[in-house]
């Protein structure tokens, strides 16, 4: 495991690096310039000029990408351009809110997928894994963009039970954006448990479990579920990744205050180190999360080598 660790680890610099310089260079590609941003659009050329100069942006472009590159060894994320302050601070402010928005959406899901997929596996074909097919359609079918404010008009606009936007109001202000981000990820993973489930109860050590007195529940629970969820921690793995992303749109429709909804504020002013640093931070939370996946296979099933 501390082998396999330690090459995972290893495999990680040459990926970041490749990230770092996509990075900056969408970052550099995108239309408009942070100077007139900053400057005003009605500046005049030399006050936009002074502005440039003061950004470092006048550097030739090789020259910004090596001190980009200077500053991250230093881990530097920079100053950001629209408030002046460092980006690390503003991250830091703004990450743990994205994080509390991903776990609340994975909890959802699978609060909703594996009952509902344990379920259907165990009925299937009946009028239970119908319905349980039919939310998984609709789910699958929703995107985020047409759910939450589906979800602002119904609860908080007609029935006035959560807060429409913002994070003031404690767990309440949380429910919508995590239903937004976990129904459609629910959809999803009550599909792949249930034919996963499916595959594992046609197996003959189910039926010899089931021969040696365990009873049918205690069969599905002590066996074929834990052999269902390999595939399962796949999707969840890869989908934690998704949440972040995903969320960029949820923040913005509630204006939840996080890591998300930064990036945009920073797209839209192209500030360039804070939008470099929230994709960077994005892409290496990713990552990680895909490594931590991989450990646990070897967890939930002892039979995995890790190579």
């Amino acid at each position: 495991m501390t082998n396999y660790l330690l090459r995972r680890l290893a495999q990680v610099v040459p990926i970041a690096l490749g990230i770092m310089t996509l990075v900056f260079s969408l970052a550099h590609i995108i239309p408009g310039d942070p100077a007139v941003q900053l400057a005003g659009e009605n500046a005049q050329p030399e006050d936009i000029a002074r502005v440039r100069t003061q950004l470092g942006l006048d550097d030739p472009l090789h020259e910004q990408y090596f001190h980009y590159l200077g500053s991250l060894a230093r881990f530097d994320l920079g100053t950001s351009f629209r408030s002046g302050e460092p980006v690390s601070a503003q991250i830091a402010t703004r990450y743990p809110a994205t994080i509390i928005l991903a776990i609340a959406g994975m909890f959802v899901a699978l609060s909703v997928a594996l009952p509902l997929g344990i379920v259907a596996a165990v009925f299937r074909n009946s009028w239970i894994d119908n319905v349980a097919r039919f939310f998984a359609l609709i789910g699958v079918s929703m995107p985020s963009f047409w759910l939450g404010p589906l979800l602002i008009i119904a609860f908080a606009i007609h029935l006035e039970w959560l807060p429409v936007s913002g994070r003031g109001e404690g767990l309440k202000s949380i429910v919508l954006p995590a239903l937004t981000l976990g129904l459609p990820l629910a959809a999803i993973l009550t599909r792949m448990i249930r034919v996963s489930l499916a595959d594992e109860l046609g197996n003959l050590y189910f039926t010899a479990a089931m021969s040696k007195g365990l009873s049918r529940r205690a069969a599905i629970l002590r066996h074929a579920l834990r052999n269902a969820l390999i595939p399962v921690i796949t999707i969840v793995g890869l989908q934690i990744g998704s949440l972040l992303t995903g969320a960029i749109i949820t923040e913005q429709i509630f204006s939840w205050p996080g890591l998300g909804r930064l990036l945009i504020q920073s797209i839209g002013a192209r500030d360039y180190p804070q939008m470099q640093a929230s994709v960077l931070l994005i892409a290496l939370t990713y990552i990680l999360v895909n490594l931590l996946t991989d450990v646990v296979y070897a967890v939930v099933d002892p039979r995995i080598e890790l190579e």
